[in-house]
């Protein structure tokens, strides 16, 4: 069962006595809670994420964020009459995030034990905590990577792609190939590690073993002649989404090993995991090798495993938790058309 003792990747703010002091509609808000800006943009240059859970009216509220220079933070701001849990329920459908990875923050007891009740996993926060969240061990970060530093923007852009396909009239591939996508491959390199360590601790759905690396240990991975390390970027017409996923593959005598997949959970919906796949299938063939996958599953990766399964990967070996899967098809799988796949 997962537990309150991972890395927060989104802050939740409640306004009234939270963020600033007084409640709005009362006369109140017009000074900010001490502490609190400079918070919300230390763990912003981190990479977390910022949401708001409030009971308010949605324009005088927005228009005080506006002029606190602070509305620009704030992903999905959940501001209505309805329930603190609904709300949180809301950000987390919306940004696809776990439970577990979720501060709120709020002065009311009967808030957070409301948001407690719906949701035991989210972090609960007194407001009177808020100028010192930023030196929790729950809220550090071994590395501020390019990627972290521009996590607000991608995420703002994974909206846009997310309002576009909800207006789309076709399917999910026609969708897809609007979007022009552009998947660079490429080796891991040094200059690559710090975001390949932070993308093994942050992604859970999409991760095929669940393992995690230290920096030293990736730094050996990519200096050693028995494995296959390779990274990749995603661009599309929306912008850039950053490093996206990982690929590992250990050679033997007579096979590549998948070692480990990752693709970010940001993009799962866009078929760059079984893109990996494909070109795994195609790294073996040149090899003249078959290709075998080592998974692990754990309480939030099945969807990796339902990829592996469609691609073409059967069981040929299992100690529970463990299995072995190879791929039975007779020629290496092509790249989904709606992509354009390079590698360096």
């Amino acid at each position: 069962m997962a537990q309150k003792n991972g890395p927060i990747k989104c802050v939740v703010w409640d306004l009234d006595n939270t963020l600033w002091e007084g409640v709005l509609t009362e006369g109140g808000g017009k000074t900010l809670r001490p502490g609190v800006k400079e918070t919300i943009q230390a763990l912003d240059k981190r990479g977390i994420i910022h949401s708001i859970a409030s009971k308010n009216d949605y324009g005088p509220a927005a228009r005080r964020l506006e002029e606190f220079g602070l509305l620009e933070y704030f992903l999905c701001p959940q501001i209505s009459w309805n329930p603190k849990s609904g709300s949180i329920q809301a950000i987390l459908d919306l940004l696809n995030l776990k439970p577990e990875a979720v501060a709120f923050v709020d002065d009311s007891p009967f808030e957070r034990d409301e948001v407690t009740f719906a949701h035991p996993l989210v972090r609960t926060y007194d407001a009177a905590e808020a100028d010192a969240l930023a030196g929790r061990p729950e809220f550090q970060v071994r590395f501020v990577t390019e990627d972290a530093a521009n996590r607000r923007s991608m995420y703002r852009a994974d909206l846009d792609r997310q309002s576009a396909e909800a207006a789309f009239q076709g399917g999910s591939d026609d969708f897809l190939a609007t979007l022009h996508m552009k998947l660079d491959i490429a080796p891991v390199t040094e200059k690559d590690l710090q975001r390949v360590e932070e993308l093994t601790v942050r992604t859970h759905q999409l991760n095929s073993t669940g393992y995690t690396y230290s920096y030293e240990e990736l730094l050996a991975l990519a200096d050693s002649p028995r494995h296959i390390f390779r990274i990749c970027g995603l661009t599309d017409d929306y912008g850039s989404s950053g490093k996206v996923g990982l690929l590992l593959l250990e050679e033997e005598d007579e096979a590549l090993k998948l070692k480990l997949l990752i693709v970010s959970c940001r993009v799962m919906t866009r078929g760059i995991g079984s893109a990996l796949l494909c070109y795994a299938t195609q790294l073996a063939a040149r090899k003249g090798k078959k290709l075998q996958a080592e998974f692990l599953e754990t309480e939030h990766n099945r969807i990796m495993y339902i990829t592996y399964k469609l691609a073409g990967f059967e069981e040929i070996w299992e100690d529970e938790p463990n299995l072995l899967l190879e791929y039975q098809g007779e020629a290496p799988l092509d790249f989904p058309p709606y992509l354009t796949v390079t590698e360096a």
